[in-house]
């Protein structure tokens, strides 16, 4: 009876967030997988080796933003009210909105925490500008317009930041990664997590917690920078590249200052180690407007003059004639323009499922560049959804899935490309991202686990901190 209390016992938990780590590079690989790390990342084997981990499912759509938000609520994108950074604002055609930390409208594990009187430290988490008080302290996010309006809380915080950087600024996220002067994009990636990891390390040693929770971004950045310099199986990749260690490399130094942190740790603190999705190679962008235009289903008032790539934005939609519209990004958003719920809508409410299963079915048998299947993958958001709130895609699609890139824009020559319309990105999102949990005082023998998801992470944190979940979760514990 006594060994079973002892094991119930409140814990503290450090979750380490790794933005866009895929399994391919944390566990071990077959020799057919060039990107496999784990033997040269120590400290990572060891969770591993010692703990639970298996690829984490993400949220779909599997982008930063609704993903970090879904995987700490546990709840779902849909019941999130958003599937994006950007979402529209209401049924008129131009209205958006951006998706900050206010668009969180479900309790985060840190809300749940402060209610029942525990400590956390939140670190780089997508979705926390702007500032919200909780029982701890807080660092907002890549997100956060600029540092010189409050991004800590306390606000007092970020004067001890400045003291513990001592004059040199903190950074949120790198200023531009989608640029070809590479060596400028690792030098500000490292910068950035290196002043973190500093930051990280004092507030460890002086403030009290329970829970503490970091995401490093650089790892997302140097991926969307970089991949196709590490990635032999990349089309663009070059071997003997100069730059071909530079991601291995920055692996190897998040292992090494992992290594660090556990150091400062007692046995009483349960380590996850997540990510919000992963990675892989980028084929290419598919001009998802163009060819609806081509189909017949969007309707332009006069061509647009094509110097260069023209914004959707800027173009003159001749919306009595149009019965569908996409958007750009890692996966493309298709709307329907529905009569009765957008302002000129064309498509009956008598017909909208109808409409939607016929474009459906026209983009899963798109064809590559090369006329072989895409393989294109479409979700109809209630039917993946618990619940669909504000104001969702009518189609998601992962483009290739997720080979390839939406292209919002026209101009684009044909309606594939291998230039991206935002700048230079070798990498889009995968579905798996990575889950890994290590108890010093549990050897769980390196279990593997495949049905692990996103929303598992919430009510896992919650378990092993004996704090009673708000009802609704929807994900489960993963061990107890």
């Amino acid at each position: 009876m006594l060994r079973l209390f002892r094991r119930r016992r409140p814990r503290k938990v450090l979750v380490v967030g790794l933005d866009c780590a895929p399994p391919a590079a944390l566990f071990r690989s077959s020799q057919e997988d060039p990107l496999g790390l784990k033997d040269q990342l120590p400290n990572l084997s060891r969770l591993i080796d010692d703990g639970i981990y298996g690829p984490l499912s993400s949220s779909i759509p599997c982008i930063t933003v609704p993903a970090w938000s879904s995987m700490l609520a546990s709840k779902d994108p849909g019941v999130l009210g958003f599937y994006g950074f950007r979402n529209r604002a209401d049924y008129s055609y131009d209205r958006m909105t951006i998706a900050s930390g206010a668009a969180v409208r479900e309790p985060r594990v840190w809300d749940v925490l402060s209610d029942a009187g525990k400590d956390s430290i939140i670190v780089g988490v997508p979705q926390t500008y702007p500032i919200t008080p909780l029982k701890g302290c807080l660092i907002s996010s890549f997100l956060t317009p600029s540092i010189d309006r409050q991004y800590t809380f306390p606000n007092s915080l970020r004067h001890d930041i400045d003291r513990v950087l001592d004059g040199r600024v903190y950074d949120v996220d790198v200023p531009q990664f989608r640029t070809e002067d590479k060596d400028h994009l690792l030098q500000q990636i490292h910068d950035m997590t290196e002043k973190r990891f500093t930051v990280i390390k004092h507030l460890l040693q002086r403030e009290p917690w329970d829970f503490f929770m970091f995401v490093e971004i650089g790892l997302d950045r140097i991926h969307h920078g970089m991949w196709k310099y590490w990635d032999s199986d990349h089309p663009k990749h070059e071997p003997g590249n100069p730059y071909v260690r530079a991601i291995p490399d920055y692996y190897r130094y998040l292992d090494r200052e992992l290594g660090n942190i556990l150091g400062m740790l007692d046995d009483d603190t349960v380590v996850l180690v997540v990510s919000d999705h992963g990675a892989k190679g980028m084929t290419g962008g598919f001009a998802i407007n163009e060819w609806l235009k081509r189909e017949g289903l969007l309707v332009l008032r006069e061509e647009p003059r094509y110097e260069g790539l023209v914004p959707f934005e800027k173009v003159e939609v001749d919306w009595e004639r149009t019965t569908a519209w996409g958007s750009g990004g890692y996966y493309a958003r298709v709307f329907l323009n529905v009569e009765g719920r957008e302002p000129r809508g064309k498509v009956p409410p008598r017909d909208y499922e109808k409409v939607r299963d016929e474009v459906k079915g026209m983009i899963e048998a798109l064809p590559d560049h090369r006329g072989e299947p895409m393989g294109s993958v479409v979700f109809k958001p209630d039917d993946i959804y618990r619940e669909v709130r504000n104001i969702a895609p009518d189609l998601m699609v992962y483009l290739g899935n997720l080979r390839w890139r939406s292209i919002g824009s026209f101009g684009v020559p044909g309606i594939y490309t291998f230039e991206n319309d935002t700048g230079p990105d070798d990498a889009n999102h995968d579905q798996k991202g990575v889950f890994v949990l290590w108890d010093p005082r549990r050897n769980y023998g390196g279990r593997y686990e495949e049905d692990l998801q996103l929303m598992d992470v919430a009510p896992t944190v919650l378990d092993l901190m004996r704090v009673g979940a708000p009802p609704g979760l929807q994900g489960k514990i993963v061990a107890r």
